[in-house]
């Protein structure tokens, strides 16, 4: 671990919130999850779970009907809400074109649809759009929706996989919006360098992460996460490197446990910036939005090391155990990994 990740992992701690008898539930974290549907089940329930099995105190998965009856039986932990919607019809076929005639149904309406999930969205404090979404073209108008009234009450949000979709199509759902997370793999990264005019190429004078700076700078300082062997995080004026090492297999769900922590992490700093707990030299909120995506990063590289003691390979998302909650996560992050 090198000196400067010691030192910010030395202020992600600030964020992790002591155990104290005075909480009571919901405090450290209310997150939901928006995505799921017939055929991807798995990816909103890792989301989920990791958020949960890091310390939020409720995890909610919002998805269609088929996908409920599924992630119901996954855990007792999460809470399901059969709320979105996809189209029964050709999935080329946008949503707005399959409303016409008399045939008109609240369920392939995205508006009526998006009205029966903002009201939720008072009672919770962050939301991840994206894992298990796919690109049905009902879904995804939903989504786009619900993103525009979480952005209307400055709501926290981390997008992910088919979420990432919307912002290539429609960069101005996010922009300027700095407490929207975006975390991109290689090939999600691209497209979205694509769809903003970024170069491929880096100058040879350049550093590695000048195009997710770049990127980030174009999307008005909205904080850009760019996974790959090193993890790097700009908002476009502050750029942090996560060189922890990782697990060298890419297990499929790895990417929706990333948001799962990050948005853990995001409940807690609301938490932090409320003074649920006292704390000496706190800490700008400009500087902990960083640090808090810093440490989901963190958290889930260091959870896809396989363990020399136990096993030669890393395990898949789904098995693998949360050994560090809240509490042994801070006292870990303290020794320095």
């Amino acid at each position: 671990m090198s000196a400067a990740t010691k030192e910010i992992l030395g202020r992600v701690r600030q964020l992790i919130p002591p155990m104290l008898e005075k909480f009571h539930k919901g405090q450290l974290g209310r997150v939901a999850v928006i995505g799921g549907s017939e055929d991807y089940t798995g990816a909103p329930y890792f989301s989920a779970m990791a958020s949960a099995k890091l310390g939020c105190d409720l995890s909610h998965v919002i998805c269609t009907p088929t996908a409920a009856t599924v992630i119901k039986t996954y855990s007792p932990n999460l809470m399901v809400h059969p709320l979105m919607r996809s189209l029964p019809s050709s999935p080329a076929k946008p949503a707005s074109e399959d409303k016409g005639g008399g045939n008109h149904s609240p369920d392939t309406d995205p508006k009526e649809i998006a009205n029966r999930i903002i009201p939720m969205l008072s009672r919770l404090h962050v939301l991840v759009i994206g894992p298990g979404l796919g690109r049905d073209p009902l879904m995804q108008e939903t989504v786009a929706l619900v993103i525009k009234a979480a952005r209307e009450q400055n709501m926290p949000m981390v997008l992910d996989a088919d979420a990432l979709l919307l912002i290539c199509k429609d960069p101005d759902l996010v922009r300027g919006y700095k407490q929207a997370v975006l975390t991109p793999n290689v090939v999600e990264f691209e497209r979205l360098a694509k769809a903003l005019n970024i170069e491929q190429e880096v100058a040879k004078e350049g550093k590695e992460t000048d195009r997710v700076e770049r990127l980030a700078r174009e999307l008005g300082e909205v904080m850009v996460l760019q996974k790959g062997g090193k993890d790097h995080l700009s908002n476009g004026s502050v750029t942090y490197t996560v060189d922890l090492q990782g697990g060298r297999k890419r297990s499929g769900g790895q990417g929706d446990t990333l948001t799962g922590s990050i948005a853990t992490f995001l409940g807690w700093r609301k938490a932090y910036h409320e003074g649920l707990w006292d704390v000496k030299n706190k800490l700008k909120e400009e500087e902990t939005a960083g640090l808090a995506v810093f440490g989901g990063s963190a958290i889930t590289r260091v959870r896809m090391l396989p363990s020399r003691l136990r096993q030669k390979r890393p395990q898949p998302p789904g098995q693998r155990p949360h050994r560090r909650g809240a509490y042994r996560l801070s006292e870990h992050f303290r020794r320095g990994g």
